[in-house]
């Protein structure tokens, strides 16, 4: 790789690290290209990256970031998950990391903080942001429901004692 690539590789990963509120780092040893590609899928399901890292270019990418505290993280066979949504990435790392021995969980940072491991699995045990809008939406629909079924009701009751009176009127007798 030269100067120039390396160059590049510095600049997107900065790019994405600005846009980023969660980042996981990992050492993955051994995992075959099949298990990383299945990482991969399961981290952009929800709305995370994955991503294999050089240790000293991913150092000088975390320079002049919020993540920079991560860097004496890196090394040994490391990557790197992240993503905007606070939980997403940490979710589906420590999902990973608990059904296959190849990867482990190091550390990680939220939004300019460091985590340990415990930390990124702390976190991991928290609602993603779409989980925790879902429950709010349901909160907020929860009491309007309540009151169309209160007002339907008694009109529901008038009209089944108007079809019984109707009924009991249009009966032979």
């Amino acid at each position: 790789m030269d100067r120039g690539q390396k160059q590049q590789l510095i600049e997107t990963l900065q790019r994405d690290l600005a846009d980023t509120a969660c980042v996981v780092v990992t050492h993955q040893s051994g995992m075959t290209v099949a298990e990383a590609t299945q990482l991969r899928r399961q981290m952009r399901a929800a709305g995370a990256r994955f991503r294999v890292t050089k240790n000293r270019l991913t150092k000088r990418a975390l320079d002049g970031t919020p993540f920079q505290g991560l860097s004496p993280l890196f090394t040994g066979p490391t990557a790197i998950a992240f993503s905007r949504d606070p939980v997403a990435a940490a979710k589906v790392a420590v999902e990973y990391a608990n059904r296959n021995d190849k990867l482990t969980i190091v550390g990680g940072g939220l939004v300019g903080e460091v985590l340990s491991e415990a930390g990124v699995k702390e976190l991991a045990s928290l609602p993603s942001l779409d989980e925790l809008r879902g429950k709010l939406i349901g909160v907020l629909v929860a009491p309007a429901t309540r009151i169309a079924g209160v007002l339907q009701a008694p009109g529901g009751q008038l009209a089944r004692v108007l079809a019984a009176h109707a009924e009991a009127a249009s009966a032979p007798g």
